[in-house]
């Protein structure tokens, strides 16, 4: 596995924050090393979850990996998930509201409300489709990772009346089809092709 780079983090008033990013239809190296560095990234950050545009990319991928930590020490533990092309695809009714911070929003924490069980489809690192539902803080950070697709930072979020993520300036998942899906975890430490 090649080395992975620490990456830095697009701050609130860069533009690539405000901009929603492009599908990726290429699976290859440079999109393995791109993830690895954004893990390596988050991880130095504390977070639990990053997003593309926060490490100056315009691609349609973020990671999402629970663990408790100082910012958020009763977080679940999971495994690092790279999610490629995010949809929303059916959302609950029920919202909850809890307190949320941003590496790009530094030394802020904001309540926000969200839904508080999602369904979602997403593609891999091999570009294989994943349909997969989430609840609680796991579907969160989803939501969360998924509004900086969108060019949506926590400081916009709380202003908007209602969220608004199914059939919302979804990626198309390429060539796919869906008789495939799984739902994949990575270790955390990388990951390879």
């Amino acid at each position: 596995m090649p080395a992975s780079d620490i990456m830095t983090i697009a701050q609130t008033g860069e533009t690539i924050l405000t901009r929603q990013t492009q599908a990726v239809v290429t699976f290859d190296q440079a999109l393995v090393q791109l993830a690895n560095n954004m893990i390596a990234t988050m991880n130095a950050a504390h977070g639990v979850g990053i997003a593309a545009p926060q490490v100056f990319s315009n691609l349609a991928i973020f990671i999402m990996h629970s663990k408790p930590n100082s910012r958020y020490p009763g977080a679940p533990l999971t495994q690092a998930t790279v999610v490629i092309n995010p949809q929303i695809i059916a959302v609950s009714d029920e919202m909850e509201t809890e307190n949320e911070g941003c590496l790009s929003i530094a030394g802020q924490r904001l309540e926000v409300t969200r839904h508080k069980s999602i369904t979602v489809r997403y593609q891999s690192l091999q570009g294989d489709s994943i349909e997969q539902q989430l609840d609680g803080f796991i579907a969160r950070i989803f939501q969360h990772e998924f509004d900086h697709l969108q060019g949506i930072t926590l400081l916009e979020r709380v202003k908007m009346p209602e969220l608004q993520y199914v059939n919302q300036a979804d990626f198309p998942i390429p060539n796919q089809s869906y008789n495939n899906l799984h739902s994949p975890s990575l270790d955390g430490q990388g990951v390879s092709q």
